[in-house]
Order: structure tokens, then sequence, then C-alpha cells
């Protein structure tokens, strides 16, 4: 039996079927499909994806002799998993050869000038107040909008270092400060843009050197008989 093949070489089964059978043994066995149903096959479907895209990065990290440094899973953030999709993200999250990989292909990537002006352009936000007060037991920072609105309102009318009681509520204000909500958008878009530069890259090379066999096409294949997603 026969995962895929890559470069026009058969890869063996035997991969597919161990990490599924680790999957039915797991802790989460309980949340996986019924066994022969079609979300079942589904499964097995997205499993070989992922192996397939591990193979393929295991070749290319060879090939550009990168170091593969063997380590525990990564772990992705949602944003970043989403970006990537399912497949990808599992086959990254799983496999030192395809962080090797990403990190070889994306190295160069950069955000455009024109993209971080349109960044700032459309989030740019005015800087926020925090007040620095005092209390009879301590002091602390805050939103002033976050306090009740009586004594907030007493804050703004005593001068700084007065105290003021309001109600149960007694406190000094100490000093203004303005809190900056911008921060630098570079190293967040540079990683989605390195996200996205590696899906093109990925979605060529398996294009170009894999062959998906019969059972095992990709889950969202919409000519294999399980994807029943319709819009």
């Amino acid at each position: 039996m026969t995962l895929g093949l890559l470069d026009g070489r058969p890869l063996p089964r035997t991969a597919l079927d161990a990490r599924l059978a680790a999957l039915r043994g797991g802790p989460r066995s309980t949340a996986l499909p019924l066994p022969g149903s079609s979300e079942d096959r589904q499964l097995t479907r997205w499993v070989a994806q992922v192996l397939l895209t591990e193979a393929l990065c295991e070749t290319v990290a060879a090939e550009r002799g990168l170091p593969v440094v063997a380590s525990g899973p990564s772990r992705l953030d949602q944003q970043a998993a989403v970006e990537l999709g399912s497949i990808t993200a599992a086959a990254y999250e799983g496999s030192a050869a395809v962080r090797a990989v990403y990190a070889s292909v994306t190295a160069d990537i950069e955000p455009s000038a024109a993209d971080l002006a349109h960044y700032r352009a459309v989030t740019t936000r005015p800087p926020t107040t925090r007040w620095h007060l005092a209390l009879p037991d301590g002091g602390f920072e805050a939103d002033p909008d976050t306090l009740p609105e009586a004594l907030a309102e007493a804050l703004r009318e005593a001068p700084p270092g007065e105290w003021v009681t309001v109600g149960p509520w007694t406190a000094m204000l100490l000093a203004t400060l303005a809190v900056p909500r911008n921060p630098d958008p570079t190293p967040a878009l540079r990683e989605a843009a390195r996200r996205a530069e590696f899906v093109r890259w990925l979605d060529h090379e398996r294009a170009q050197r894999l062959t998906l066999v019969e059972g095992l096409e990709h889950p969202g294949d919409p000519a294999q008989p399980d994807n029943h997603h319709r819009h």
C-alpha cells in the first residue's frame, strides 16, 4: 500500500497506519470519528496530507543541507495556524524538518513599506490615558473610564496631589500617563508575510513533486466521494 509518490518514488503507507494507530490509542481517541465512516476516511486523508508534507520537507531540507534539530512539538498561535491551514500547521508543529524549511524559505521575507503604511493608516489610534493613583492603603494605575464615574469626575476637578473622597472612595491623582496604543507592527506583519510566502511555496512544491493516490486524495478535493462540503 502506498501513501503517495514523492518525485515519482512511492512512499510506504506504514507511516500513515502508525500515525492513525497512535491517534486512536491516544488521550483524545473518543473525539475521533467512528471507524469506517465517511468522517473517518476524511481524517485518514488529512493525516496522509500531513505526512506527505513532512516527507516533502524532509527531502527539501536534505537537498538544501539544512540542519534539522530534533525537538519536541512547536505550538502555533491560533492566527498562525489559520493562516497556514490545518494540514501545514500540523506538519509545522510536529516536524523539525518542516520548521527548518520554513525558516529557509522565508528568511528574506519582510513586509513592504506600503503594507506597513497601510496597516498604520487603518489601525492607528490616539494614545490612551492612565492615571497613577494613591489610595489610603497603597496605589495603582487605572484607565479613568474604569473608575466609578463620580470619583473620576472629582479627581479631574481636583488639583494633582489632593485627596478626594466621594462616597466610600478616597483617592489621590498623582500623575496622568499617556500610554501609546500603536506598537510597531513590523514583527507581526513580518510573520504574516512569511506564513503567506511559505504557503505559496509549499503549494507549488506539492503540485510539482507529490502525486496523490486514490483513497488518500486531499480531503478538500471536490472530486473525492467523502467531500460533502457544499456552498
